[in-house]
């Protein structure tokens, strides 16, 4: 039996950047990167789905890159740039991808749209002028059960040509 005091014995100090803030916690090895998001620094837009890597709910960037915070120890993190759901929002105004989702009705239920969002940010700093095909293998690695990814699609190729 595990007991608080083994626990504490156990426990890694990390320093990660989050959406712009540095922070400096006292984690447990095996704590995972979206519970430290979630229940340590409040950020509950990164959702927790399969906790197996496959719906694509949690997606993060970590360094600029598209990463499964469910996979992810806290530790492995350490000294690293992470970027979530909430740093697309700038000031209270939302993110030209967010507005653009907004407006063409690319949400349903909304459980899997900030994993679209984090994926959709990435290719675009990237590939900013995508095509159709690119932006459907790129968002494939989230899955959605309320839609036919038509809309979500539309939503990111609108912005490849503006």
């Amino acid at each position: 039996m595990t007991t608080s005091s083994d626990l504490a014995e156990t426990a890694v100090s990390v320093v990660l950047e989050v959406n712009g803030e540095r922070h400096q916690l006292t984690v447990h090895p095996r704590r995972t990167l979206a519970d430290l998001l979630r229940h340590d620094l409040g950020l509950v837009g990164t959702q927790v789905g399969c906790e197996q890597g496959t719906c694509g709910t949690c997606t993060v960037l970590v360094d600029g890159e598209p990463a499964r915070s469910c996979l992810i120890f806290a530790v492995q993190v350490d000294g690293e740039r992470v970027e979530t759901v909430e740093s697309l929002a700038a000031g209270g105004e939302l993110s030209a991808l967010q507005r653009v989702f907004s407006e063409l009705h690319a949400v349903q239920c909304g459980f899997c749209t900030p994993g679209f969002l984090v994926l959709a940010t990435a290719l675009l700093r990237n590939e900013p002028r995508a095509d159709r095909q690119r932006i459907r293998a790129e968002l494939s690695a989230n899955l959605c059960r309320c839609t036919g990814y038509a809309g979500i699609v539309d939503a990111v190729e609108s912005l490849t040509r503006s």
